[in-house]
């Protein structure tokens, strides 16, 4: 990972945690980033909507960012139950994620309302973490790099850049299986993603955006994910909620 591309290390609790156990976990972090005297990575954590306002008061001023699961594009109005991203600033968080497959599957999303989400989060000064990733009927249809670059193309915003854009790849088949594809095949799609910012956003903004993997990440493997030239860091989910495998991510960027 070249020099100008700090390391970012995202953890997506996803549906789970009560208030005791947020404030544990974020307690947890929160130390370990506070007794680390020069930090090579930067660290973000994304509690479910009802622990966002505990775990923000918990981590203030540790250095760990703040984001949110998902937002609403819109900035107000008659939408029960949703967030808008606006309301996620308000809140102190610093990032949101878009467009994660459990959402395009679960709730149907589709590119065009994922990119305007993400327009909304960067109309609210919020970095939108952008989720893209193929199924494995896709991938073994071979269809991977097709499925990669419609999503990328469809869900990017014409507003994007390396200041308010994160792009996190997740291969879908691999999201909490333990299963990963081979290094070759994580930055032969990372590649594929640099190149299709560059047609997007120019080659001096592609170089600087931040590409994470987002398909079982753990202690185990880390090193030699985030070693990759177009790895960026990663996009967390189960090893999120155990602080020391977390952190033992974290450390891998070293």
């Amino acid at each position: 990972m070249p020099q100008n591309r700090r390391p970012l290390i995202a953890g997506n609790w996803k549906m789970n945690g009560l208030k005791a156990d947020g404030q544990a976990l974020a307690k947890a972090l929160g130390e370990q980033m506070r007794a680390e005297s020069d930090p090579v990575f930067d660290m973000l954590v994304c509690p479910p909507f009802t622990l966002i306002a505990n775990v923000g008061e918990t981590i203030d001023g540790s250095g760990i960012a703040l984001g949110a699961q998902d937002c609403h594009p819109a900035d107000k109005g008659a939408h029960t139950a949703d967030i808008s991203a606006a309301m996620l600033r308000d809140l102190g968080c610093q990032f949101v994620i878009v467009g994660h497959s459990e959402r395009r599957t679960d709730h149907g999303e589709m590119d065009q309302e994922v990119k305007a989400k993400a327009e909304a989060a960067q109309a609210s000064d919020l970095t939108a973490i952008i989720c893209i990733g193929e199924t494995e009927h896709q991938r073994d249809d071979g269809k991977t790099f097709d499925v990669v670059k419609t999503q990328l193309t469809g869900s990017l915003p014409n507003s994007s850049d390396s200041s308010n854009t994160v792009i996190a790849y997740e291969p879908v088949w691999a999201i909490g299986t333990g299963r990963t594809p081979s290094n070759d095949e994580v930055q032969e799609v990372h590649a594929l993603i640099r190149d299709g910012l560059s047609q997007a956003l120019g080659d001096d903004q592609a170089a600087a955006v931040r590409v994470l993997y987002g398909g079982s990440m753990k202690p185990e493997n880390a090193r030699e994910l985030i070693a990759l030239p177009d790895v960026d860091g990663g996009l967390i989910g189960g090893a999120s909620l155990k602080a020391e495998d977390f952190w033992a991510i974290a450390e891998s960027c070293t």
